[in-house]
This record gives structure tokens, C-alpha cells and sequence, in this order.
């Protein structure tokens, strides 16, 4: 546990001395921004239309934010993840094989299963200070407004989970290369056919089902409407099991070509 601890310290400083964490979480927080404003804006506008034929047909109209504002937002939100976890993981590995550090880490007396868990555990650390950093959004909607309260923790829920699958997709790239774009771009490629390919689930049939189930974004769905179900926690959690173990036959294979 303490070697665990110790990479994550080592990892977690070196984001943090430099520009790529403060970059990452004001890109996220920016461009989420922009999309909240742009809901914000919709939702007002659609709430005074409301108000007047309300006024015209003399009964009331509720327009629900949880639909209009919070759904939408967490869904543009976990798309702009996909977008800035390959950022955060480009460096998990290829840095140290790069500076020649990988070496002294595979001597060294650490598992490999410590090494894995402890770079992971800094990147996800870093994603999931972006994630806390956007509670801001829900924040400003509860003082301003009555919305429900678990529809925005589930949902909120599903970006850490999707984050940590692609948080262990992105580490599993980066062991491949001592080159950090071409971490970055794999891991990018990767997450955007997982997304894509639930555009082929929109059928019947077999193949459709499947396609719908392996898309990491279709799992967010749910979470986003205030549902938990135990399938998209199992989704998730068999995406980073099979990712860490990836990653770790990769390290052995390092070692092995040592």
C-alpha cells in the first residue's frame, strides 16, 4: 500500500507542477461552461414563452430543468471528457519510458500491480478534481431554482465511472509508448469508436444490441435521468478490470523484453 501511495504522490506532483492540470480542468470547466450558459439561456427564454401562455390559457405550465437544463449538460459533459482523459493519461507511462525512469521502477521493489494502480489512481485524481470543480453548475441551479437533487448526484456518478473506464484505457496506451501524443491520439481513437459505435444500436437485432451495449456513452444515459442501475456499474467496472489487466501483461512484456 505504501508503494501504491508513494506513485501516486509522484504522479499526482508531477501533473500538478506542471501546466497540463491547470490547462485540462480550465479547458473542461470552460467549455462545460459555455454549454451551461447556452442551456441557461434556452431554459429561461422557454420558461418566460411558458409563463405567457400561461397567462393566456390561465393555468399553469412547468417546464422541468432536470430535462431541459441538467440531462443535456451532463451528456455534453461526458462527451467533453473523452476529449480531455487522453490529455491526462498521455503521460502516465510514456514519460517514464521516455526520461528512462521506467527502468529504475521495474527494479525497483514495487508490483507491478502497484505501479498500475498508483498511476491510475493520480490520473483519476486529477480527472475527478475536474468533476468536483463542475458541482458549481448544480450548485448555482439550486439556489436559483427547485431542481431534484439525485437526478444530479447519479448523474454525477456516471461521469466518475465513465471517467475511471477511460482513465484505465488511457494509462493502458500510454504503457505502449514512450511517445505522449501518440498516447494521447490512441487513447482519443479508441474512446471515439466506443462512442461512435453506439450509432449502430439504434436498430433491431443482435448486432444492434450489442453495439448499444459496448458504446461507453449509452451508459450514461440512465445515470442522467436519476437511475442506477447495476448493469452500467458492471459495464464500467469490467471495462477497467479488463483495461488494468491489459496494462499489466504490458508492463510484464516490458520487463520480459528487458
Amino acid at each position: 500500500m505504501r508503494n501504491t501511495w508513494e506513485i501516486f504522490k509522484r504522479d499526482a506532483r508531477s501533473y500538478f507542477s506542471s501546466p497540463i492540470a491547470y490547462v485540462v480542468i480550465a479547458l473542461f470547466i470552460a467549455i462545460s461552461g459555455f454549454f451551461f450558459y447556452a442551456l441557461l439561456s434556452r431554459f429561461l427564454n422557454l420558461q418566460m414563452q411558458a409563463m405567457m401562455q400561461a397567462q393566456q390559457m390561465g393555468r399553469s405550465i412547468t417546464i422541468n430543468v432536470n430535462q431541459m437544463m441538467v440531462r443535456p449538460l451532463l451528456g455534453n459533459m461526458s462527451i467533453i471528457a473523452l476529449f480531455m482523459i487522453p490529455m491526462i493519461t498521455m503521460r502516465s507511462f510514456s514519460e517514464d519510458k521516455k526520461s528512462g525512469t521506467m527502468e529504475l521502477l521495474l527494479t525497483s521493489p514495487i508490483s507491478n500491480t502497484q505501479l498500475i494502480v498508483g498511476k491510475f489512481a493520480a490520473a483519476f485524481a486529477l480527472y475527478t478534481s475536474m468533476v468536483i470543480i463542475a458541482l458549481v453548475y448544480p450548485v448555482v441551479l439550486m439556489i436559483f431554482g427547485n431542481p431534484e437533487i439525485m437526478p444530479m448526484l447519479m448523474g454525477y456518478l456516471g461521469l466518475l465511472l465513465l471517467g475511471a473506464a477511460t482513465v484505465s484505457v488511457g494509462v493502458l496506451i500510454s504503457s505502449f509508448t514512450e511517445n505522449q501524443i501518440i498516447a494521447a491520439v490512441g487513447t482519443f481513437a479508441i474512446m471515439m469508436l466506443l462512442w461512435m459505435i453506439g450509432w449502430l444500436g439504434s436498430g433491431s437485432g443482435a448486432f444492434s444490441e450489442l453495439a448499444s451495449y459496448l458504446s461507453i456513452i449509452e451508459h450514461m444515459d440512465d445515470f442522467t435521468k436519476g437511475v442506477f442501475d447495476t448493469a452500467h456499474l458492471v459495464y464500467y467496472a469490467s471495462f477497467l478490470f479488463v483495461a488494468v489487466f491489459l496494462t499489466y501483461q504490458s508492463i510484464e512484456s516490458t520487463k520480459w523484453r528487458g
